[in-house]
């Protein structure tokens, strides 16, 4: 009985970890292409290919997170304590997830400020006519 119960731990888990993964990934990367685009200055093709690679890590980083903290090192013995465990597990998983989603989103911010000053900084230099 106690192997079955870390059994259903794992298959409640998993689908969780995956499909919160899924929408953060989903959403921020459907709104970033903003950024993107801001970023790499209306190019779109960059902006695009550059979203998607972010996109894939995003999702490498945390899936590969969610799997490695998977194990329940111990047998579970009974519901509440599975509840227990799932509770912590996976709310530490969103609190993990909510880090990764703004420190994305502090990367899009601080590239979008860097190309707007690299902008400006080229709109005041001088051109030199011949």
């Amino acid at each position: 009985m106690q192997s079955s119960l870390n059994f259903i731990a794992y298959l409640i888990y998993l689908p969780i970890v995956i499909i919160l993964t899924w929408y953060v990934a989903h959403t921020l990367f459907k709104n970033s292409k903003v950024f993107m685009l801001d970023i790499f200055h209306g190019k779109t093709d960059i902006a695009t290919a550059t979203n998607k690679l972010f996109e894939t890590g995003f999702y490498l980083l945390n899936l590969g997170f969610a799997f490695w903290v998977m194990e329940i090192s111990y047998a579970v013995s009974n519901q509440q304590s599975l509840m227990e465990i799932l509770s912590a597990k996976i709310g530490g998983f969103c609190i993990y997830l909510g880090v990764m989603l703004f420190f994305n989103l502090y990367l899009f911010f601080r590239g979008r400020r860097k190309a707007k000053a690299k902008s400006l900084l080229l709109a005041s230099v001088p051109k030199i006519e011949g």
